[in-house]
């Protein structure tokens, strides 16, 4: 990789079948697949931090793979995504996670979901009343966090 947040070419292939496998396309949501070109170029401009751990996940992916994953039939492809998921450890993880967070955040998927097409804040989302005392043992710690400088 030439730039911390570049991706090759082969990487980004990989990332583009993978994340179709992770979020297929669905004509009964009238929702794009993770492959969508708009999703995937938010994918590739939002890596930031993440884009060592996603380079490395690709990395293992086409270790695995052999060859292109695009390039792999379809039983030998799922072959190695469970065997990715198995092996593939934190740097998985965060590949899985960026897709996720970049699929969702997609207008034409929030829409499909029936929400509101809109930042969370300033007018922020109504939760539900949970159960509080789950935070207990959290409180119970007391000053176990480290302090903000």
């Amino acid at each position: 990789m030439s730039d911390s947040n570049e991706l090759t070419s082969a990487q980004r292939d990989d990332l583009r079948t993978i994340a179709a496998m992770i979020v297929p396309a669905s004509d009964e949501y009238k929702v794009p697949g993770a492959d969508d070109p708009t999703i995937q170029a938010d994918i590739l401009s939002t890596l930031g931090r993440d884009a060592a751990l996603v380079a490395k996940a690709l990395d293992h992916l086409a270790k695995l793979a052999g060859k292109p994953l695009a390039a792999l039939d379809n039983a030998r492809r799922d072959a190695v995504a469970k065997e990715f998921r198995a092996s593939g450890g934190g740097a998985a993880a965060t590949l899985v996670r960026v897709v996720l967070q970049c699929y969702y955040r997609d207008d034409r998927v929030l829409r499909s979901l029936g929400l509101e097409l809109r930042a969370p804040f300033p007018k922020g989302y109504v939760l539900e009343d949970g159960d509080w005392s789950l935070l207990d043992p959290v409180k119970a710690r007391g000053g176990a966090l480290r302090r903000a400088p």
